[in-house]
């Protein structure tokens, strides 16, 4: 299940519960699109906002309406602990593995993180996924890290978080980590602005963030990406550079994601986990805008 797009749908909640209609009709954009996996409950999934209560209710209804497209479920926290129940509730409810991060309060050393995951690889019968966001856990993976990590029997692939600007330097940093890696564990883009240099890097998958509200179009991208198609990444991705301005403007992708969902009717307009607020009426007019000369739909 890691190649190809891995679609990360948003968690739209309402009033401080889950909005569980606006949740089911963006999965069944996904289904309908045929997405390769789904990423539940990443970080556009809000999975730090949710209790384990709430955390295992998604997971179960991304279940129910999946259908035989594989599921990935963050069970990111602070704690072991906490990580190794979570993993206990998304294996219960059908996971077909299980995504990963380093989260920190205080600051997590190498030799931390690696029996964070040799304990979880342990303790699950899923494979799964390092999560590096170092932009939301604090935490840096070094390129040696994630080679011990992949030696680790249960760890089946990489996120990683982007890629340098140009395609030489991309395709060189792609190379590099892979010379760290256990033979067969894939290297996935995120960060959507870098997806097109990262698939034509050669990274197998793309964890995707706009694919998990416009999949018809991110698996545009990823099977012009299986057919080594260079250019016709390059054009797809380029083309939606309104898009990745929307998302560095607003400080990443959830609250750009959530406006388009309710612009889409899917949500409610306001379907963010506090703290987070709505984008204001100006901002959203910029969002329906992107979304209407882009065409996505």
């Amino acid at each position: 299940m890691f190649t190809g797009l891995s679609a990360f749908p948003l968690t739209p909640i309402t009033a401080g519960s889950i909005d569980e209609q606006g949740f089911i009709k963006i999965l069944a954009r996904l289904t309908a699109a045929r997405v390769d996996s789904m990423g539940i409950l990443g970080s556009t999934g809000s999975y730090a906002y949710l209790t384990r209560e709430q955390r295992k209710h998604v997971a179960n209804l991304a279940k129910q309406h999946a259908g035989d497209i594989p599921m990935m479920v963050c069970v990111g926290a602070v704690s072991t602990d906490a990580i190794l129940h979570l993993a206990d509730d998304a294996q219960a409810v059908g996971a077909d593995a299980l995504l990963l991060p380093a989260v920190s309060y205080q600051s997590l050393r190498d030799e931390e993180v690696f029996t964070l995951f040799e304990t979880v690889t342990q303790n699950v019968s899923v494979p799964v996924c390092i999560y590096d966001n170092p932009g939301t856990t604090h935490f840096t993976f070094t390129d040696e890290l994630h080679g011990r990590l992949s030696s680790l029997e249960g760890v089946r692939s990489v996120k990683i978080p982007g890629v340098p600007n140009t395609q030489a330097a991309a395709t060189e940093r792609v190379h590099a980590l892979r010379q760290h890696l256990r033979p067969g564990v894939t290297i996935g883009i995120s960060g959507d602005a870098y997806a097109g240099l990262g698939l034509n890097a050669g990274c197998e998958v793309w964890y995707s963030v706009c694919g998990g509200l416009f999949p018809q179009m991110a698996k545009q991208i990823t099977e012009a990406a299986a057919a080594n198609d260079h250019e016709r990444v390059t054009a797809l991705t380029t083309r939606l550079e309104p898009l990745w301005s929307l998302f560095h403007k607003h400080g990443g992708s959830i609250r750009v994601i959530a406006a388009a969902a309710g612009l889409l009717g899917l949500t409610d307009m306001d379907c963010l986990p506090r703290p987070l607020q709505p984008l204001s009426a100006g901002n959203i007019a910029d969002i329906a805008h992107v979304i209407s000369t882009l065409e996505l739909k």
